[in-house]
């Protein structure tokens, strides 16, 4: 029985050799999240933190401003593989949080 790939989203970076690429991971797997703005909320949060390394000493203002994460509405197949709109595929391994908690790596 076939399952209905399902929507979510991603938080992405563009790399010069992969090009764009999720980025949020939690172990080994790819977080995917319900809505666009929890995706939203998650890079927010990540840009606090910068910011408040960057009131710490801990990091240069530059890199403390730099926001390179966006979000890309992906579908996520019943093998489990990510698919964003451009066709690039990533996975199997996806997670689904129930909050916008996944970790950074």
């Amino acid at each position: 029985m076939a399952t209905n790939p399902r929507s979510g989203f991603c938080i992405y970076v563009d790399t010069l050799c992969q090009g764009p690429v999720p980025v949020v991971s939690d172990d080994d797997c790819y977080v995917v999240f319900a809505t666009e703005l929890e995706a939203q909320r998650e890079i927010v949060d990540h840009q606090m933190t910068r910011l408040q390394q960057f009131l710490d000493g801990e990091r240069e203002f530059a890199d403390a401003i730099a926001v390179e994460e966006y979000v890309v509405p992906v579908s996520v197949g019943p093998d489990g593989v990510i698919t964003d709109a451009a066709g690039h595929g990533f996975g199997p391994q996806v997670e689904w949080p129930t909050s916008a908690e996944g970790k950074r790596h």
